[in-house]
């Protein structure tokens, strides 16, 4: 029986070497990049699963980007990544069977290399620790950690099972508290059990349950990033004369939120439509999402970019050098007011002192109508070292007392519009958010769904295959890279 409450870190894993580039993987990103997921998958979905298709496309797409010789190898010395000529995006998880590979994003963008988790527990590591990060990504990776767990416990008894998924459900959702996704996900996952029965003697039909109800979770999220990208490169107003300048904060793009992204997504739909962009990247201390893992994302898909100081965005915006500023969110509150990555209520204050619009990106999962404002989200404190040390160098005296918030909140009046998977809302935010919610609620029950779609589906496709298992490597520390 699986341990809830266990916190060892399990071990790292190098990327699975990359097939050379060649069309298929051109022919792949374009679908990837052009299409909506429910246009991808009524080919593929039926018999591997939502998160299965998806990890088929991505490994397609990734395959020109992750270049053997630049990829760490169990156990050896890390081998630092050697930028390749642009690709496109990567994906931050993959399965195998019963084990889910997460990108490490502590190691970009000096190592690319997979972490292996096979239960809830050791999920709840992965996102406490920051291996796996960004409010859509860390609900996907928790709804499938939940289902690990829940396979495991296929054959223990109801009582004991029960307490299992239990614990299991809470270590997940406190992992990141400011995250509605990850509640959402991994509630949605448990209102699949509870409706088999809590104290079911049928381990196998709960099991099966919540794995159709976490692929339900990607195949939909997939759908929601799509829409979002869409409507916000409709919203955009392109000059004819130069590149859109846009300033964007943390990390949005696919590593932060499983396929398209968020705010990096519209960025993304924009580049591949061929339209002229330039993005300016905050680097975002303490943790350096920014400079780490979007520049990372940006260099890898060829889209132009310039690594600035958070302090400089000021500065650019009153010489007018930004057209407009994309967020993402970790919470939406009833209101319209926004929780997000530390540094982005400043923003929000500087585009409203210089007229610059400030667009918030995030699906409807996104948006808790059970928070009525943002003085009611609950926001992280982490760990000091975060602030005292720069990946690993100390920066102050070690006995320097430190506040470290993840987040802040960005009041709804400073809010130009939020990008959704329902179109763009504006205030009065209340009333558009809870219609938008209602319109995502009625498009669900009328789309076809994971379900039916898993159920035409035309042909099987095979899973992807997995890299030859190396030789254990030595346990991954527990100490986070500040």
């Amino acid at each position: 029986m699986t341990d809830p409450t266990d916190t060892r870190p399990p071990e790292a894993e190098p990327a699975p070497p990359a097939a050379p580039a060649g069309d298929g993987a051109d022919l792949a990103r374009r679908r990837f990049f052009r299409q909506f997921a429910g246009d991808l998958f009524h080919g593929a979905a039926g018999v591997v699963g939502a998160a299965q298709a998806i990890q088929r496309v991505s490994a397609e797409a990734a395959s020109a980007i992750l270049d053997p010789s630049s990829v760490a190898i169990g156990g050896a010395a890390a081998v630092p990544v050697v930028p390749a000529p642009p690709t496109g995006f990567r994906t931050p998880f993959r399965e195998t069977p019963g084990v889910l590979h997460l990108v490490d994003q502590r190691k970009l963008p000096d190592v690319l290399e997979e972490y292996r988790v096979r239960t809830a527990s050791e999920t709840a590591f992965a996102i406490r620790e920051m291996i796996v990060r960004g409010a859509p990504a860390i609900g996907q990776v928790g709804a499938i950690g939940l289902t690990l767990t829940a396979d495991k416990a296929r054959t223990t008894r109801p009582y004991a099972r029960r307490a299992t998924l239990r614990g299991a459900a809470k270590t997940l959702i406190n992992a990141r508290p400011t995250a509605v996704n990850l509640r959402w996900a991994v509630e949605r996952v448990m209102a699949a059990y509870e409706a088999v029965g809590d104290l079911s003697e049928d381990g196998d039909a709960i099991a099966d349950a919540m794995r159709a109800e976490a692929d339900t979770i990607v195949f939909e999220t997939t759908e929601d990033h799509g829409r979002l990208a869409t409507f916000g490169l409709e919203e955009l107003t392109f000059p004819e004369d130069r590149p859109l300048r846009i300033l964007t904060h943390c990390n949005t793009g696919p590593l932060a939120c499983g396929q398209f992204g968020t705010a990096l997504g519209v960025v993304q739909a924009a580049h591949h439509a061929g339209r002229a962009v330039h993005v300016w990247v905050d680097e975002t201390r303490p943790y350096l999402q920014g400079a780490r893992l979007t520049a990372w994302e940006l260099a890898q898909a060829g889209v132009p970019h310039t690594l600035i100081p958070d302090v400089a965005a000021g500065h650019l915006m009153a010489n007018g050098e930004v057209d407009a500023i994309l967020v993402g969110a970790d919470r939406i509150a009833a209101n319209g007011d926004t929780a997000n990555k530390v540094g982005t209520y400043t923003l929000a204050v500087l585009a409203a002192r210089h007229g610059v619009p400030f667009f918030v990106a995030a699906p409807i999962s996104t948006v808790d109508l059970a928070t009525p404002d943002g003085a009611s989200i609950p926001i992280e404190e982490r760990k000091a070292n975060e602030v005292l040390f720069v990946r690993g160098v100390s920066i102050a005296p070690p006995d320097t007392e430190v506040r470290n918030p993840a987040f802040d909140v960005t009041p709804s009046d400073l809010i130009t519009g939020i990008v959704s998977d329902e179109g763009v809302i504006r205030a009065p935010f209340p009333e558009g958010l809870a219609e938008a919610v209602a319109r995502r609620e009625l498009r669900r029950k009328s789309a076809p769904g994971f379900a039916a779609v898993s159920a035409a589906a035309i042909a099987p496709v095979a899973p992807v295959a997995d890299a030859e298992e190396p030789a254990p490597p030595p346990p991954t520390p527990a100490v986070v890279e500040s």
